[in-house]
């Protein structure tokens, strides 16, 4: 991709990104949020305090960061989330939010505006907009 790219430059984070995300509070247990991914079937959570997004936790948090220190299963999931959170705001474009993907070594960038979480656009999204346009 390159920035003079109209696909990436016409199109806003928001009109491909998902609404639906699943937050948690930072005190929960590592043992509740993977049972509440598994149950929902998503891979990414965002973590709050008091109400504002701090963290996020991936299924690969669990298979890492519990596995390799073997963390018991009811650390907070404070614990193990990566933070602080990389972000975008929805009316980024594309092309911005794929950057920061690939300088920041991330495939899922929660969507935050006016601190609040509004969605979620992952690597795959990018990827599946492109190949359709």
């Amino acid at each position: 991709m390159n920035s003079s790219d109209p696909i990436q430059q016409k199109t806003s984070v928001k009109q491909i990104m998902n609404n639906s995300v699943v937050s948690v509070d930072s005190s929960i247990t590592a043992a509740d949020v993977a049972k509440m991914m598994e149950d929902t079937n998503i891979g990414t959570v965002v973590v709050l305090e008091k109400g504002a997004p701090v963290g996020i936790v991936t299924d690969r948090d669990f298979a890492i960061k519990i596995t390799a220190h073997s963390y018991p299963v009811d650390t907070p999931v404070r614990r193990i989330m990566s933070s602080p959170i990389i972000s975008i705001d929805s009316d980024s474009n594309l092309w911005v939010a794929s950057d920061l993907m690939s300088s920041r070594n991330v495939r899922k960038l929660p969507v935050i505006d006016d601190n609040q979480v509004v969605g979620i656009i992952t690597s795959s999204d990018l990827i599946r907009h492109i190949a359709d346009h």
